[in-house]
């Protein structure tokens, strides 16, 4: 009873002098974390997750394990979020999905001193293995850090900074993690997950969100989930583990927020574009109707530009789509219903709407059609996608268009002289 009040003495007077060093000194808020990770005895193993950064990439926040032994005085963070820019053909592999990362490990306090010079949170989580689990997870991470063995093939979703951690200490816990969550339906989807941290980057939002297939709105578990730093990082403190014995510890011992960091918190939430997209569709739509009923010069000034403008963007994006979808290994790409809404036809709609206005009709009908089923595919049991916001920004200005393109072929190349006449007097 003695030695645990002494203990417990012992660990609030530390914390105590922690929080003090914290306002004191950053530098010396950086060693206080440190000096926490040290265990009683034996090596000690802890997780340390890093919160969301300003950049794109660092939206996701990170996690790293690091390995603590007392008796040599290391404490190594192993890192598998590391990547070169350059490295050769870095763009053209980012694209097709075939990005190179490794594991890195070394000093803990060139870690922190370099996450909280960013601004960035700092989470330690002291986990509470058997003496054999910390002896397998040490020597598996100290394997997996040789150069011959640190690479490895990222992927967002299942094979990231995040879920290289997770799977390593699943092994070394003996699929006992994997077990418990698998079991645990997560309330995100891999969609919610992506647009709630990237949220930041309104443009960069949309079109990952546009670039995102059906596989990216599969219900999860929480063992998927994991592939966010900061969500996993929560799961772990509903694990638990059992001894020899049958008797039940947590997996997290003890757990600190050592550094609140300067850059705002990732979002609870993604924002709602439905509104936004609507309204911006029925303007369009409302925009072109208004103009393609004026008599005056107007109408073959700006109808044509902004026809042909949409579908140019259209056609873009739903090239990029298809793209993704066959030539990368971006899988949460592939099969993606937004090619209804931004189709590729639209390219050739655009170059053909002034040469060959009966072509262009049926082309305009045909990619309003396609628009108009993505509807329909809503009521289909088993498709997941969630696209609702993008239904409602192009369906209306689609429709609009086919219905001005069947009234105003007679007269379009007419229009279109008179722009001309137009050009060449000015």
């Amino acid at each position: 009873m003695l030695s645990r009040r002494c203990d417990l003495i012992f660990r609030v007077g530390q914390r105590a002098c922690f929080v003090l060093t914290l306002v004191a000194n950053i530098s010396l808020c950086i060693a206080a974390p440190e000096r926490q990770l040290a265990m009683r005895s034996g090596i000690g193993v802890a997780l340390v997750t890093f919160g969301p950064g300003q950049l794109y990439w660092e939206r996701f926040g990170h996690n790293a394990i690091v390995i603590d032994d007392p008796e040599s005085g290391e404490r190594t963070a192993y890192n598998y979020g590391v990547f070169d820019f350059r490295e050769s053909r870095f763009l053209r592999n980012f694209a097709l999905g075939h990005m190179h990362y490794s594991l890195a490990a070394g000093p803990l306090d060139e870690d922190l001193a370099t996450y909280a010079a960013e601004g960035r949170s700092i989470t330690v989580q002291i986990l509470n293995l058997a003496p054999e689990q910390v002896r397998v997870l040490a020597e598996f991470l100290a394997w997996n850090a040789q150069p011959q063995n640190a690479g490895y093939e990222y992927d967002y979703f299942l094979n990231n900074c995040s879920t290289k951690v997770r799977d390593a200490l699943d092994r070394a816990l003996g699929g006992a993690l994997e077990r418990q969550l698998k079991e645990r339906p997560a309330p995100h989807t891999y969609r919610f997950d992506v647009t709630r941290l990237m949220s930041p980057d309104f443009w960069l939002t949309l079109g990952m969100d546009i670039g995102l297939g059906p596989s990216a709105d599969v219900p999860l578990n929480l063992w998927q989930e994991s592939f966010v730093p900061t969500v996993f990082s929560l799961v772990l403190r509903d694990v638990a583990l059992r001894d020899t014995h049958g008797r039940s510890r947590p997996l997290v011992s003890d757990e600190q927020v050592v550094l609140p960091g300067k850059v705002p918190p990732a979002p609870t939430a993604p924002r709602s574009l439905q509104n936004p997209l609507l309204a911006a569709g029925l303007g369009l739509a409302t925009l072109l109707v208004g103009i393609a009923r004026r008599k005056d010069g107007l109408q073959p000034r700006f109808l044509a530009p902004l026809a042909v403008g949409w579908w140019l963007v259209c056609g873009f994006t739903g090239l990029t789509l298809t793209a993704l979808w066959v030539f990368s290994s971006h899988w949460a790409a592939w099969s993606n219903e937004n090619l209804l809404l931004f189709d590729p036809l639209c390219l050739a709609l655009a170059l053909v709407w002034w040469r060959a206005p009966r072509i262009a009709r049926w082309l305009a009908t045909l990619i309003a059609i396609a628009a108009m089923s993505s509807l329909a595919i809503r009521l289909i049991p088993g498709l997941y996608q969630r696209n609702v916001a993008f239904i409602a920004l192009a369906v209306p200005v689609h429709v609009v268009l086919a219905i001005l393109a069947w009234r105003d072929v007679p007269s379009r190349r007419s229009s279109a002289l008179r722009c001309a006449s137009d050009r060449s007097i000015l």
